[in-house]
């Protein structure tokens, strides 16, 4: 997104619509998904590990689905509305749409961001205390 911010309006919309739709893709969905479903499976498969190391492992999880509910209930659906105005050369006040959609997704996209690395960091926590243990 920072590449983004001095780009014009067209362009901005532009690149975020054609993101948008590259991403709509059997390969993405089973990622998407996939860590969703390998995070459960750790967790089923750490039951019964000491606390310091079930404990990140479960925070790991539950950090990854903060990313992905905020992925599914606030950035997809910003994604959708922004594809449903149309081509950018379409849009009547494109400067309008790009403010209406840019601060609230980047807003949203820090806090994925965050979820993830936060999440990273347990998992490695997990890591290193199931091979201290």
């Amino acid at each position: 997104m920072v590449s983004l911010r001095s780009t014009d309006d067209r362009t901005f919309v532009d690149v975020m619509q054609k993101i948008n739709r590259d991403v709509l893709n059997p390969r993405f969905f089973l990622t998407f998904v996939g860590s969703a479903l390998f995070g459960v499976l750790t967790v089923i498969l750490f039951i019964g590990q000491p606390l310091a190391v079930f404990l990140p492992v479960v925070l790991s999880l539950v950090l990854y689905l903060v990313c992905f509910g905020i992925t599914v209930r606030g950035n997809v659906p910003m994604n959708v509305r922004l594809d449903q105005y149309g081509p950018p050369e379409e849009i009547a006040d494109i400067a309008a749409v790009r403010k209406q959609f840019e601060e609230p997704w980047n807003r949203l996209n820090g806090l994925r961001a965050w979820a993830a690395t936060l999440g990273f960091g347990a998992a490695i926590w997990a890591l290193v205390a199931h091979f201290s243990a």
